[in-house]
């Protein structure tokens, strides 16, 4: 079991200094140079020799492998830099727009699971075959809408048509509401496409039908027997799932004008904030790579067959 949690640590440590390498790379790819886009502007009338001393500030005129080794110890420390655009450190930006963005992750993760569950055992649960069908090709049409759209479709039926939710000066949970659907939705189709499978294979294993036979209802077999073991695969895709959450948050701030990591991010892209976009690019992987470090270190926890193979390997 030690070897098993040591290997997993490890293996997401490689994968976080894999992010943090290759968003460098790209980065210092891109084309332009932003100190000279910003402090070239006429109205800062500042000389050649002063952009050449602030250009020296920023370190940008470098060696990249300096650059390289300078920003992967001040990332380590926990010190991302200063913004180019902002003039702050990005620290304290992110203390600002992270907080936002993990509550709005979080609720619509909460949301997915709970309507990805909704849909795969009410397709187990409906009484005619027509109905069960039609619930089960639920996730196909979830999954093909574009976030972008379903944000805009949310906003023009509840809260323009009916104005159930309101979209100018919301209330602090109410301008949650209407993000959290946006997110929910394409994230819980995956979810119930894979509960719903697993449900489907595991009624069909031999202890369900020893259960049957002593009597057992169809429910009770169902959250009794079914249940506790079609969702530890879910678990995986969860994880995986976790990513794309991220990705769909930023696109949904966006939409909604809401002041998070999307924000920060389409700010810093527009400005070539490079400090800012690596910083976005690391806590995001992070993120990720943790919720997946979880449900690998939750596995033998949850399933005693893993738990006493990695012993027996150990």
């Amino acid at each position: 079991m030690t070897r098993y949690v040591i290997g997993r640590i490890g293996q997401a440590l490689l994968v976080l200094w894999a992010a943090f390498t290759l968003s460098f790379i790209l980065l210092q790819a891109m084309p332009g140079d932003a100190v000279l886009i910003k402090f070239l502007n006429p109205e800062f009338g500042l000389s050649a020799d002063q952009v050449a001393d602030i250009r020296a500030a920023y370190a940008v005129d470098s060696n990249i492998v300096v650059q390289y080794g300078n920003t992967l110890v001040n990332f380590l420390r926990g010190d991302f830099g200063y913004s180019l655009q902002a003039g702050v450190p990005v620290s304290a930006q992110l203390a600002t727009n992270l907080p936002p963005t993990l509550r709005l992750a979080g609720l619509g993760f909460l949301a997915a699971t709970l309507l990805a569950v909704f849909i795969a055992f009410l397709s187990s649960m409906a009484p005619f075959a027509w109905l069960r069908n039609a619930i089960q090709s639920l996730p196909s049409l979830f999954i093909s809408v574009p976030v972008f759209w379903l944000a805009i479709m949310l906003i023009q039926i509840f809260s323009f048509r009916f104005r159930l939710v309101s979209v100018i000066n919301p209330g602090p949970w109410e301008s949650l509401v209407l993000p959290v659907a946006t997110l929910a939705v394409p994230i819980a189709a995956p979810l119930a496409q894979i509960l719903i499978r697993n449900i489907d294979e595991i009624r069909t294993r031999p202890f369900v039908a020893v259960a049957r036979a002593k009597g057992a209802s169809e429910t009770r077999l169902l959250w009794r027997h079914v249940a506790r073991n079609a969702i530890l695969p879910t678990l995986t895709i969860a994880g995986v799932l976790f990513g794309e959450l991220i990705a769909g948050a930023v696109v949904t701030e966006t939409v909604f004008g809401l002041n998070g990591i999307g924000g920060l991010t389409e700010k810093a892209v527009g400005n070539q904030d490079l400090s800012v976009l690596q910083a976005v690019v690391v806590i995001s992987a992070a993120a990720f790579v943790t919720i997946n470090l979880a449900v690998d270190l939750a596995y033998p926890l949850l399933d005693p067959r893993l738990r006493n193979r990695s012993g027996a390997a150990a």
